[in-house]
């Protein structure tokens, strides 16, 4: 089903990736969330209502994704759903434009970014709950482009994902590497991203390894993960600075969901078993 909607509104979606950067399924779907992008929901837990608005990237498996039937679902948004059902909180499940992230938490238009959002160099900038996954930046490369280290890289075309945290450890302290590629290429998420790796437009991907390990399985055999990798990091869900009434709330049911093996039985499902940092209490 995905790939048949993609093939139809492909003109679409190349527009909005131009004009956008980032986020082509916010802006290539009627789904009635477009004139209220920037706007505050006023029944958001927030605002004191009883919906709990989560704001992720929707091409970014396995932790949110939209599935063959066209439903978003993944690891974050499934354990963002186990926190509403002990609240008693209905989820909306709001698709963003990644590098649009902070207007929309600004803005009141999400309650929170939950969606393998890297805390590391941005905790003054947000309230950030429990980190509850371990993360580190990769090098994703096809078998046989001989790239074996990322010395090897030099001279090489390098993609990676606008407004990631990939992007910005090759502006920071990878920026001495990133120097000696050929060209660091942004796309707006990383299933387009693959995609021109698979037809040799590019040489190396950078990404987050869990959505590594989940497009190598999903796209099969021909791609490696170089074993050096570009730094370590954590994942948390951020909430707009000073919301800590609202982030206090959802780790408590995080720990909740970790006593009762929720957790773990979510990260076996989408293969981040050991990945995941929460412990039982």
């Amino acid at each position: 089903m995905k790939k048949k909607i993609a093939c139809m509104f492909a003109a679409v979606l190349t527009v909005s990736v131009v004009a956008a950067g980032c986020g082509k399924t916010t802006e290539g779907q009627s789904d009635g969330n477009e004139d209220k992008k920037t706007e505050s929901t006023s029944d958001s837990v927030t605002n004191g209502g009883n919906t709990f608005v989560v704001g992720f990237d929707a091409e970014y498996p396995p932790y949110g994704y939209m599935d063959d039937n066209g439903e978003y679902t993944g690891f974050d948004l499934e354990l963002a759903q186990a926190v509403c059902d002990i609240e008693g909180w209905e989820l909306e499940k709001k698709p963003i434009n990644w590098d649009s992230k902070d207007m929309e938490l600004n803005s009141g238009s999400i309650d929170c970014i939950w969606n393998g959002f890297t805390m590391n160099g941005r905790e003054d900038d947000y309230t950030f709950s429990t980190p509850y996954v371990d993360n580190s930046q990769v090098i994703v490369v096809s078998e046989s482009a001989g790239i074996e280290n990322l010395e090897d890289l030099a001279g090489k075309v390098v993609g990676v994902q606008a407004a990631s945290a990939a992007l910005d450890v090759l502006n920071g302290d990878q920026k001495t590497l990133a120097d000696t590629f050929a060209s660091l290429n942004e796309f707006a998420d990383y299933n387009t991203a693959f995609t021109e790796l698979q037809a040799g437009a590019l040489d190396a991907l950078a990404i987050d390894i869990g959505v590594a390990k989940y497009q190598i399985n999903s796209r099969g055999d021909g791609y490696v993960i170089l074993d050096e990798t570009l730094n370590k990091e954590q994942y948390a869900i951020g909430f707009k600075k000073g919301n800590d009434e609202l982030c206090e709330k959802v780790n408590a049911d995080l720990q909740t969901l970790t006593n009762d093996g929720t957790v773990a039985k979510l990260a076996e499902k989408y293969e981040i078993a050991d990945m995941v940092t929460l412990k039982a209490e």
